[in-house]
């Protein structure tokens, strides 16, 4: 669903739910004073009567109230305004559209009604539409008959503020970046039958109206590439492996280094190969390519906001699938790097698409940083749960910079080691090294080394989403589904870390 959003002074002759929201304070300024007063007293009432004490997402709603065009006034409780950020404000956004009534089409939410914040009214504002439209994304393009459950009515949002331009003008950027989050969601939540890598990689291509350069690779040029790695994980399938490539350049003409790479394993779905996985949620493995779609994702949101840098990435698109032709466990693949691999797991499949993207990324474009992002084990899960995802770097003040952006945004990760005592875990007796570990634990680590053989000596991170990629429950911010974890922080440490220092 799309909600429109708009930004302005006075309230429309639409007829809507009016929310007024109201900190734990409990004092009525602006537009509650004026409210108050045309209800005779309603709210004011509520709060001497104990009603209402505006504690964090509290409601209380009044019906048939003597104000033309709203035929609902919902109080919310915000709680303490003293220590709102971008973060909070987004959740409060988003917990709104989860309580908007049936059969309701027109929102108006008032911000005329604080008389301090610790933040702007105009970031207050900006941030609260964006929450409300992250948590309005609903996929529906395969039902048939009815409107499924969690599906809104509402049709627009009017955001009632004092200086609407303003508000406006900074609000494109937060736009554009939903519309990053929502083609991720999207990608995310395709069934395998319709999203395998050739078609994921002509959804790429559409990225070139943004003004994205994209280079899509077929099978014969991966093959003359030498990418091994890639190709073993893909061979056992009818649908053939893409490697595609993207660039961001604010500035077209420059030839300086990117200033980062992003790298997104694209598992279309995941059987496990010939090591093949249990029935039981294989069907969840249709998300295997979260990483490929983050990256997508945000290469769009950067590219929609013009933002002011330089960045390249690379996705390895393939499916994993047991067949005649599969790979098989104990073969022998040799990478695009040279670096020869020891294929002890077929399941231990993204490790190997990601060596080979990650070496081409470099090879190709040089970058100053490179960070991939993959649901790559099941024992970050194991360890992390689904609060956060797994990050594993070779330099601390990249691994710091981006723990910045996910508390920032929300998307938390928790930096776990990939330090040389793991070196022994991954050695193959017959070659340079084996797929996975000792099987004596730290399996996310075993995955994180193995990606680190291929980085060279650049600053590096590799961000395990498995546990953060798809939620079974509703959240602020997301409906039960495809999460696109990734794409809000990456975008807030590139604005933080990379923007701030172009002149």
């Amino acid at each position: 669903m799309s909600v429109r959003v708009s930004f302005i002074k006075n309230y429309s002759k639409n007829k809507k739910l009016l929310v007024v929201l109201l900190d734990d304070s409990l004092k009525l300024y602006g537009d509650i004073l004026s409210i108050d007063k045309k209800s005779k007293g309603i709210i004011s009432r509520a709060i001497r009567n104990k009603s209402f004490a505006g504690k964090n997402k509290e409601t209380l709603s009044f019906l048939t109230l003597n104000i033309t065009n709203v035929v609902e006034i919902i109080l919310y409780g915000i709680g303490s305004s003293a220590n709102l950020d971008e973060d909070k404000i987004e959740r409060i956004g988003g917990n709104l559209f989860s309580i908007i009534p049936d059969k309701i089409k027109n929102m108006a939410i008032t911000l005329k009604s604080f008389k301090s914040l610790n933040v702007s009214d105009v970031d207050f504002a900006i941030h609260l539409a964006q929450g409300f439209c992250l948590r309005s994304y609903s996929f529906n393009k395969y039902k048939s008959k009815s409107k499924p459950k969690f599906v809104s009515d509402l049709q627009s949002l009017e955001v009632i503020v004092d200086n609407p331009n303003v508000v406006k003008n900074k609000y494109v950027a937060l736009n554009a970046l939903k519309d990053g989050v929502f083609l991720t969601r999207n990608l995310v939540s395709e069934p395998p039958n319709i999203l395998n890598p050739i078609t994921l990689s002509k959804e790429v291509l559409k990225l070139r109206n943004e003004g994205i350069e994209v280079q899509v690779l077929n099978l014969t040029q991966i093959k003359k590439l030498k990418m091994g790695a890639l190709i073993g994980v893909a061979q056992g399938s009818n649908n053939e492996p893409r490697l595609v490539t993207m660039r961001w350049r604010a500035n077209k003409k420059s030839k300086s280094k990117p200033d980062i790479c992003f790298v997104g394993k694209g598992v279309t779905f995941d059987t496990g190969g010939i090591s093949i996985k249990q029935s039981n949620g294989m069907e969840d493995m249709k998300y295997d390519m979260a990483g490929a779609g983050v990256v997508i994702g945000l290469m769009k949101a950067l590219a929609k906001r013009k933002a002011k840098v330089d960045v390249c990435a690379v996705v390895g698109l393939v499916e994993n699938m047991p067949s005649g032709k599969a790979q098989r466990p104990s073969d022998v693949v040799t990478s695009f790097s040279g670096h020869t691999i020891e294929v002890i797991n077929t399941d231990a499949e993204g490790r190997l698409v990601l060596a080979d993207a990650v070496s081409y990324g470099i090879k190709k474009f040089n970058p100053k940083k490179l960070i991939d992002l993959a649901t790559l084990t099941g024992a970050v899960i194991v360890t992390l749960g689904n609060k956060r995802a797994g990050l594993f770097s070779n330099d601390d003040d990249l691994a710091n910079n981006i723990s910045y952006a996910g508390e920032k945004t929300g998307e938390k990760l928790w930096r776990l080691p990939v330090g040389p005592e793991y070196d022994e875990d991954i050695k193959s007796e017959i070659a340079d090294m084996k797929n996975v570990g000792s099987g004596r634990g730290a399996g996310s680590t075993a995955g994180a080394k193995f990606i680190q053989q291929f980085v060279s000596d650049i600053p590096w991170a590799h961000i395990d989403i498995a546990g953060v990629t798809w939620s079974k429950s509703n959240s602020d911010l997301f409906p039960s589904g495809a999460t696109a974890f990734g794409v809000r922080m990456l975008n807030s440490y590139v604005k933080k870390f990379l923007e701030k220092t172009k002149k």
